[in-house]
């Protein structure tokens, strides 16, 4: 709540159970928060299950706070009885506006007007799902990446109407949460690091769509070539070491003009059904039949033990 410390929570409710809405859940019952989850449907309650025992085997590798235990776990299928006691709130329904806007008008009726609501939202603006709720100035958006129990960053922005002292005390509250919160400048699409993901995406089907490369190898080039660096450096940094002495300076002095065509010759393709099929065909082959929950399984053992690594040196 607004009016405590942010340290002070204790009890976290999120709304969604897909894999944003589930993943909140257990990283913040890793760190000794109690959840209660809103589900949409009952049904939704086993997937939801399966998808905390799968984070779990990962988080506990990593290190649980102390207390933390999925015995706090809660699940309501009654919105109000959801966010009764609530202290914090995660929603990550469907990116659907209509949907998210209804949903606010709802909270900002029935939640007490001190707790945060925070949107995982990966596209939408908080200045739009804020339109018709009652309490906008507690709203802010707080997009995660998936899954969210491993990666730590957390892309935040208010909309026209949210206080700043949500965006400060919100910032707060996801350092004491173990996460690394990116308080941007201003709202615009795609936040950070999804705009920067969509640029490689591009090129990717760019490459594909001409020929000019496989799935397998864009994917071979990137994990075998800049992706080991990106885990312990970003491309700026990374673009000031390769300077040697002379930095950042030196390579933009040396290459850019060189760049200039590349930086700017491409806009996105059209996804066609041949492309489509390419890309979805080049998968199933790199892949080579492997189920979800292998391949899951696989990027979560790695992240583990590149979350172990990166302890080291921060350390």
């Amino acid at each position: 709540m607004l009016d405590q410390s942010p340290d002070a929570v204790t009890r976290v409710t999120c709304i969604g159970a897909g894999p944003i809405g589930g993943g909140w859940a257990a990283h913040f019952l890793a760190r000794g928060y109690h959840v209660t989850s809103y589900l949409h449907d009952a049904a939704e309650h086993d997937a939801l299950m399966r998808l905390l025992e799968t984070a779990w085997t990962s988080l506990e590798q990593i290190g649980l706070a102390p207390g933390a235990s999925l015995d706090n776990f809660n699940w309501t299928t009654d919105l109000a009885e959801a966010t009764a006691d609530a202290e914090f709130i995660q929603e990550s329904v469907p990116e659907v506006l209509p949907l998210k806007q209804a949903l606010y008008k709802t909270l900002g009726d029935i939640v007490d007007a001190r707790v945060v609501i925070a949107s995982s939202t990966s596209g939408l603006s908080m200045t739009d799902i804020q339109a018709n709720c009652a309490t906008p100035e507690r709203t802010v958006v707080a997009h995660p990446f998936n899954p969210p129990y491993l990666l730590p960053l957390v892309e935040m922005i208010g909309g026209k109407k949210t206080s700043e002292h949500t965006v400060q005390w919100s910032e707060q509250f996801y350092r004491c949460a173990g996460k690394s919160p990116l308080v941007m400048k201003k709202e615009i699409p795609g936040f950070i690091a999804t705009r920067l993901q969509e640029a490689i995406w591009r090129e990717a089907l760019h490459m594909v769509a001409n020929g000019e490369a496989t799935v397998e190898q864009i994917d071979q080039a990137v994990v075998n070539g800049p992706g080991p660096r990106w885990a312990l450096m970003g491309p700026c940094e990374i673009f000031h070491v390769g300077g040697g002495e002379g930095g950042m300076a030196y390579c933009l002095d040396q290459f850019g003009p060189a760049l200039k065509l590349p930086w700017t010759r491409l806009v996105a393709p059209e996804l066609t059904d041949e492309l489509r099929n390419a890309m979805v065909d080049g998968c199933v082959e790199m892949t080579a039949g492997q189920d979800f929950a292998t391949l899951s399984e696989k990027m979560n053992n790695g992240l583990v033990e590149i979350a172990k690594m990166k302890r080291k040196f921060e350390a």
